[in-house]
């Protein structure tokens, strides 16, 4: 069977079981962008990401003496949840792996969606030996997050469904980690709608497929450091670089402030609540320079999950506030006299900035015996107004350190 007739299979196989996610307009992109822009929402997909459609399609076209001997898994989000639901809606045994500093609300949610779940290790590639030498012991079949043509083939529907809602589509951006959703999405439109432009978006410290592609094959990255865990993929799987390299899409970076950035965007604009690998399309979008992008109109970008630690939010949108010019945070010494704080809070309430919390502190070395520092913490409406804060304290004769 060619790749194009198994990816109509997954679509026939997953039409009864998966949603169609919805197309929504994102009208701020496309003054940004020049094009019309639309947000693919699979933040919206059952169990809040796109791998159900692989995982299913995999499980599904298992033989029936491999389903009795059940799936195990290895993930610290997504794709254990999708696994775990894919398994049960098909009435198999389903165990996963996954480290121990997992995020609870991904742990909770994998054990509700029907799955023995075993916290091992400290990283996603310790779960993943344990769940290999769990399939080794039991004969139940490991269900890899993106290297099988079957995974490819699930999450190519996503791409079935854009031709469908924006027939007329020009690029399609798409979040990459291990690449199965990139290949699948690059493979479709090739056969489907060859004129698409396509391009894979990378967390610039998570960024495996630059140099992979360049090597020629895929190429482990000895460190990664990003918020977006949801592509933080060492080694690009062989499958999805089989098609990728291929087909030669354009593979973009985006830097944490992008990210955090898009994923306020997301939720103030678009009402969408999108975990910060799901915004890596919107980043790009955001940050990248026209020339980089070479969009052909219109564009979609894929929301690829929406699972995302509510504690992480909150730091998420603490940070996308500061990126964005919309918080400060800083450090001001004043003397320490009766009315120095007054006239502190005076000199701000002439900018126009709203003041969040103030807190006192005398211990500093580098303070004089005459002088205190007050943490500020403020909310400023956008960079410009941002800058005019400090301007006006700098003015004033303060000695104001910002906070990071």
């Amino acid at each position: 069977m060619d790749v194009m007739a198994q990816i109509d299979s997954a679509a026939a196989l997953l039409a009864p079981v998966i949603r169609r996610t919805p197309v929504v307009a994102s009208r701020v992109l496309a003054d940004r962008t020049g094009h019309d822009v639309w947000l693919k929402c699979e933040n919206l997909q059952r169990t809040g990401s796109f791998k159900p459609r692989g995982a299913y399609n995999r499980i599904a076209n298992l033989p029936d003496a491999d389903r009795a001997r059940g799936v195990v898994a290895a993930s610290a989000g997504n794709h254990a949840q999708g696994v775990a639901w894919s398994a049960t809606s098909l009435g198999i045994e389903s165990t996963v792996f996954m480290p121990v500093g997992a995020a609870l609300p991904k742990l909770v949610a994998t054990k509700a969606y029907g799955a023995t779940v075993h916290q091992v290790g400290e990283t996603i590639d310790e779960s993943l030996a344990a769940a290999r030498e769990f399939a080794d012991q039991t004969g139940a079949t490991l269900v890899h997050p993106f290297d099988h043509p079957d995974i490819v083939a699930g999450q190519a529907t996503v791409a079935l469904e854009i031709l469908d809602q924006i027939p007329d589509v020009g690029t399609v951006l798409v979040p990459t980690g291990g690449g199965g959703l990139l290949a699948g999405i690059a493979v479709a439109l090739r056969e489907r709608a060859p004129h698409v432009r396509v391009i894979g978006v990378q967390a610039a410290d998570a960024a495996a497929w630059p140099e992979s592609l360049s090597a020629g094959k895929p190429v482990r990255l000895e460190r990664m450091s990003t918020m977006a865990d949801g592509i933080a993929v060492g080694l690009p799987g062989e499958v999805p670089f089989g098609h990728i390299a291929d087909l030669t899409p354009t593979i973009l970076t985006v830097d944490e402030e992008s990210l955090s950035k898009a994923l306020l965007l997301c939720m103030e604009r678009a009402k969408l609540i999108v975990e910060p690998a799901g915004a890596a399309a919107v980043a790009a979008l955001m940050s990248c320079t026209p020339t980089e992008l070479g969009l052909r109109g219109p564009v979609c970008a894929v929301l690829s999950g929406g699972n995302i630690d509510p504690l992480l939010l909150t730091r998420v949108i603490g940070h996308g506030l500061s990126a964005a010019g919309r918080y400060l945070a800083a450090r001001v010494t004043i003397s320490d006299r009766p009315g120095s704080l007054g006239a502190l809070l005076a000199e701000l309430g002439r900018t126009g900035a709203s003041v969040l919390d103030v807190a006192h502190s005398r211990t500093g070395a580098w303070l004089a015996i005459d002088e205190v520092e007050v943490l500020l913490t403020l909310e400023t409406r956008g960079p410009a107004h941002r800058d005019d804060v400090l301007t006006t304290l700098a003015d004033a004769g303060y000695l104001v350190r910002v906070q990071d």
